[in-house]
């Protein structure tokens, strides 16, 4: 008589509270949101995704349920602002930090403590010591129920 034996050979999955932050970069430019997310995934500290058509940014977030949004400002046809308030006005996404990225503020302003509507945000370009400083000065103390 043939048995079959099974043994689970393989490590525990990773609890959920052992996740890292979930980090999603929104921007037009794909070059930028390649580079900085083989930068941030190099620091082996976040998941990253990227997302390079504002107009789908709103459902890529509900998808991802990241810990902090990166958001560039200045796009085409649809701007961060109008992007931030989409996720805004989502009761799901209301309370997820956003920081935004710009080219079109110095980083003496940005270093001001300056806000754009209300919320932080990083010069570009933009160095990653500077970046993961700004992503960790953002993420909530607690990631986000997914």
């Amino acid at each position: 008589m043939n048995r079959v034996i099974e043994a689970d050979f393989l490590p525990a999955p990773v609890e959920e509270a052992d996740e890292k932050p979930r980090i999603l970069i929104i921007d037009d430019n794909p070059d930028f949101t390649f580079s900085t997310k083989r930068a941030l995934e190099r620091t082996k500290r976040y998941s990253v995704w990227e997302e390079n058509d504002p107009a789908m940014a709103h459902q890529t977030a509900q998808q991802v349920k990241p810990d902090l949004i990166l958001l560039d400002i200045s796009m085409p046809e649809t701007d961060g602002g109008e992007v931030a308030a989409r996720i805004e006005s989502d009761l799901a996404l209301h309370r997820m930090p956003i920081v935004f990225l710009t080219a079109l503020i110095t980083k003496a302003e940005a270093r001001s403590g300056l806000r754009i509507q209300g919320r932080p945000f990083l010069a570009k370009p933009i160095n990653i010591p500077d970046l993961i400083a700004g992503i960790e000065r953002s993420l909530p103390a607690h990631p986000l129920s997914r």
